[in-house]
């Protein structure tokens, strides 16, 4: 045993499960990659101050669960607890809004951290993936994300998801809805740090789970109650555009999110067979985050879906991804000269795009064949001394047992074909 341990709230991912992961990741990226959306990566760590701005000072995530820390040279820095504010402040930094073709689309995937009591679908360290759309204010836009986040999960074969969506309204109409909001909030039984947070962001109590909050809530007034003829308007055709497109949605009048920067859109998805840890990814409209963090006007909308949380709705759904073997072909060689010509073997192999591995350590036949049959191989190549004198290798197939004689020379070929 070894003597450290990975930190509590965090897991390593391991093989075979790690697959599971990769051909999520994979899924969500590849109708993004198809619809003009680019690769960002941005560091692990940032300036405190960008989530305090961008994220929202009454969050949870900035007052509650954020690991920051001060450096050596007294730079006041955060592990990022979630990928927006990186990926708007990478763009300013890089000017691609000058560019002259917005919106600007870009995707992401990388680990998040948050400081949370950690249990099942609940983590601090979790992974991601994101996708940004900066510098358009269009409701097709936003319907086209909402698109691409279902088409993902479809692909992927999950079928008992839902899609949440609500308007939470612009400049123009939110001030007005958060000062009746407040009025009604100082009539209830509620605790001091609640009450705080009302005052600061009244929207952020309407997200609270607590069962006791939730009951007082009950006859709260509604933002749809005060959206303004704009916001109606533009709220009315992200819905319009999604149910053309096929894509079934419910709306949630209470739907808030937990972060500060959401204007008009917002949407959750979630998955009923999560228990309590029920979305498995969200996002919406931000169009005044650019300014929160010192840059220009650039109306935006993105969303990020949890690989974790995604992984944990397939296992709930009893979805089995078909992921490709990792191993096609598995060589043994029985001598030295049989070492040396069935590695390059598996070398040429490999260059032809065949998964194949090869028996490392100098094992005998048994303990060879015994690592050919946890590879997970299709089929074993075998040589030894004669084999090679005749010029040939034996051809197993793990499958049916059956095995043949094939020309050195022809082996590749052979199980090119064969494996396809």
């Amino acid at each position: 045993m070894s003597t450290f341990k990975a930190p509590k709230g965090t897991y390593d991912l391991i093989p075979p499960d790690s697959a599971k992961y990769l051909a999520v990741r994979e899924a969500i990226a590849a109708p993004l990659r198809n619809s003009g959306y680019g690769y960002i990566e941005t560091p692990g760590f940032e300036s405190v101050e960008l989530f305090a701005r961008g994220v929202g000072e009454s969050t949870d995530i900035v007052t509650k669960e954020m690991y920051a820390f001060e450096t050596k040279g007294g730079d006041k820095l955060a592990l990022r607890p979630e990928g927006t504010a990186s990926v708007l402040r990478a763009a300013l930094e890089a000017n691609l809004h000058k560019a002259g073709n917005l919106p600007v689309k870009l995707w992401y995937s990388g680990s998040y951290y948050r400081y949370e009591r950690p249990q099942k679908g609940r983590y601090r360290h979790f992974s991601q993936v994101g996708a940004e759309a900066i510098g358009a204010e269009d409701p097709a836009l936003d319907a086209e994300l909402i698109i691409l986040a279902d088409r993902a999960y479809r692909s992927l074969g999950l079928r008992d998801f839902r899609i949440l969506l609500n308007s939470l309204g612009d400049k123009e109409c939110r001030p007005v809805y958060r000062a009746a909001l407040q009025d009604f909030l100082r009539g209830l039984e509620l605790d001091e740090d609640t009450l705080r947070r009302a005052e600061i962001n009244p929207l952020r109590v309407l997200d609270d789970k607590r069962d006791d909050v939730q009951k007082q809530l009950v006859g709260a007034p509604l933002l749809r109650d005060y959206l303004c003829d704009a916001c109606k308007a533009y709220h009315e055709e992200v819905r319009e555009l999604i149910t053309a497109a096929g894509v079934s949605f419910e709306d949630d009048p209470k739907l808030v999110r937990g972060l500060d920067y959401y204007t008009r859109t917002t949407f959750e998805f979630v998955h009923d067979g999560l228990g309590s840890q029920s979305a498995v990814g969200g996002g919406g409209r931000y169009d005044g985050l650019s300014e929160m963090i010192g840059g220009p006007a650039l109306p935006s909308v993105g969303w990020a879906l949890g690989v974790d949380r995604t992984v944990l709705a397939l296992e709930a759904e009893g979805v089995e991804l078909q992921l490709p073997a990792s191993t096609s072909v598995f060589a043994v060689p029985l001598g030295e000269e049989a070492r040396r010509v069935l590695f390059g073997v598996v070398t040429e192999l490999r260059k032809v795009g065949v998964a194949a591995d090869f028996s490392f350590g100098g094992k005998g036949l048994k303990g060879a064949m015994k690592s050919a049959n946890r590879s997970g191989a299709r089929y074993a190549i075998v040589a030894g001394e004669r084999d090679l004198s005749e010029g040939v290798v034996q051809l197993k197939d793990m499958e049916s047992g059956e095995q043949v004689a094939v020309r050195v020379n022809e082996i590749v070929a052979e199980l090119e074909a064969r494996v396809g």
